[in-house]
């Protein structure tokens, strides 16, 4: 059997302030085999933590994190770094020793830095190829600060390749990256040569991977195949718990009740020995031996029946502690219902005839990073308020005629005013008409239960962020009858997506989404698409 890849054995990590993340007693225990894994888990389970202890950039509080070979690092925001793409491959120096050679330099220095590395920029251009990034030699020299998101990703891939790790470790690589570049990325991924192991809540990706790795509570556990795989897997599980908990919760009826009934003969049994004793005239000794027989057997039959409730009591807990929480957001919206002939918003392109939204439409904004998008949904949220863009600000691919004033917005960047607000006093601030306990009861359906809804907007995951965010905005009164989605998917994990779209399906107005992320749109009942696509908006059916 293969060595695994990757070993954790009891890893704690307990940050200086107390904050436990991999707590104690057990730690996270698990391991990863060679090829593609794909991590997921909650927000807040620790996944991007586990890289770092992975990449060794932290040290466990306690317990061992193996690793077979070197580990490498794909940097987040590579195109936010210095230098030229050859820096940020890793071959910079060689390549400038390599000139300096040519150039009629012969001392020893740049010959060792050179070594036996004469190939490398046909090896590096070979790379970047073989990822999907064409070009030749001058592509080497370009800013790193030049490239777009999806390119950065593939430089920091080849640089990954060249350096000839062991293990490559992304954390959410396409986020931000238009359809293009995302499939550039997820093509990447596929035909990974070695071990890698990847942060994402992008599902077509986690599709293309060996098999997904799910962090939950002190478990680490993988599941062989892509993502679709490991639902069902997880699925299974959860419909097994669910039973298993039912048939322990009627072991527990059962024990009970027989215990019940054993303890109601045993007096009567007692009883009835006591009133045999008086009328037969039985004597004391004899009487008193009798009785301590039947104490004894009472006691024994007693911790018997207690010892077989107390076993259903811990199967019980052990199938209740196998069952996932319900994550399901289940809510009603009439109150954002549009009347189907009522016109919600209306765009007058400068090159052809007016875009007119009518009803409760559906419809998704695509096109490259730098379309102009953002700048669409800006004018479309600035109309009627009286505000300016900014000075910067290009113009839009479409005037904006009209658009109803019940227009609600979830931002790419979720903000709260005031962090130190409740979860209840935030939801009031956008719906003042509605009592505390109104909210409350609301805040309950996107699974804010209980005393939760006192609980401090900054104390929040990020998931729960944005749970608080959509509350916010569809529980707004007035409802918003256009609700403009700008990229709701980024940085969310897929139990977070998976409640985005439970919400959206109570939704009753018109919808108006910009987003890369095609399995997400492809799961929310699109009727129209825009896209942008050399400055012009272009308007189609689904």
């Amino acid at each position: 059997m293969a060595q695994p890849a990757i070993t954790l054995t009891h890893v704690q990590l307990v940050w200086p302030d107390g904050t436990v993340v991999f707590g104690p007693p057990d730690g996270l225990t698990g391991s990863l085999g060679h090829g593609t894994t794909g991590l997921v888990g909650r927000n807040g389970a620790g996944k991007s933590t586990l890289l770092r202890l992975l990449a060794g950039d932290l040290a466990p509080t306690a317990g061992r994190v193996d690793t077979s070979g070197t580990v490498a690092v794909l940097p987040q925001h590579l195109a936010l770094g210095p230098g030229t793409v050859a820096d940020a491959l890793g071959i910079g120096p060689v390549l400038r020793a390599i000139a300096a050679i040519e150039s009629g330099d012969v001392s020893t220095e740049v010959f060792e830095t050179v070594g036996d590395r004469w190939d490398v920029e046909a090896e590096a251009l070979a790379t970047l190829a073989g990822l999907g990034l064409h070009g030749d030699a001058s592509l080497l020299t370009r800013p790193v600060a030049s490239l777009s998101g999806g390119e950065a990703v593939l430089v920091g891939l080849a640089g990954i390749r060249l350096r000839r790790s062991d293990i490559a470790l992304l954390d959410e690589p396409t986020n931000d990256l238009d359809a293009t570049a995302r499939a550039l990325v997820h093509d990447a991924v596929a035909t990974w040569r070695g071990t890698l192991v990847v942060v994402s809540h992008d599902t077509a990706l986690l599709e293309r991977v060996d098999r997904i790795a799910e962090v939950r509570g002190s478990e680490l556990r993988a599941f062989e195949g892509p993502y679709s795989v490991y639902r069902e897997a997880v699925e299974a599980e959860q419909t097994a718990a669910v039973q298993d908990v039912r048939d322990a919760r009627a072991e527990v009826r059962r024990e009970r009740r027989e215990r019940i009934e054993a303890h109601e003969r045993r007096q009567r049994a007692e009883a009835a020995g006591r009133r045999s004793q008086l009328a037969g005239g039985m004597p004391k000794i004899l009487a008193g031996g009798l009785a301590a027989r039947s104490e004894r057997t009472s006691a024994r039959s007693k911790a018997l029946h207690e010892g077989r409730e107390a076993g259903a009591q811990a199967a019980l807990e052990s199938a209740e502690g196998r069952v996932r929480d319900d994550a399901t957001i289940r809510v009603d919206l009439p109150q954002t219902r549009v009347p189907a002939r009522r016109d919600v918003l209306t765009l007058q392109p400068a090159d052809g005839p007016q875009v007119v939204v009518r009803g409760p439409e559906r419809i998704a904004l695509t096109g490259r990073n730098g379309a102009g998008k953002s700048t669409l949904i800006g004018a479309i949220m600035r109309h009627g308020t009286g505000d300016s863009p900014p000075d910067s600000a290009p113009a839009p691919v479409a005037e904006v005629v009209q658009r109803v004033a019940e227009t609600g917005l979830l931002p790419q960047r979720i903000r709260f005013d005031d962090g130190d607000a409740t979860l209840v006093e935030t939801v009031r601030a956008a719906a003042p008409s509605r009592t505390p306990h109104e909210v409350r009861a609301q805040l309950a359906r996107f699974l804010f239960r209980g005393s939760r809804g006192d609980q401090h907007v900054r104390e929040l995951s990020g998931g729960e962020r944005f749970r608080l965010a959509l509350a916010r905005v569809l529980l707004a009164d007035p409802a918003p009858q256009l609700l403009i989605l700008d990229e709701p998917t980024n940085s969310l994990d897929v139990e977070s997506v998976e409640q985005l779209v439970q919400a959206l399906s109570a939704y009753e107005g018109a919808l108006l989404v910009v987003s890369h992320d095609e399995d997400f749109l492809g799961r929310i009942g699109l009727t129209r698409r825009w896209s942008i696509e050399g400055g012009l908006l272009v308007d189609a059916a689904v």
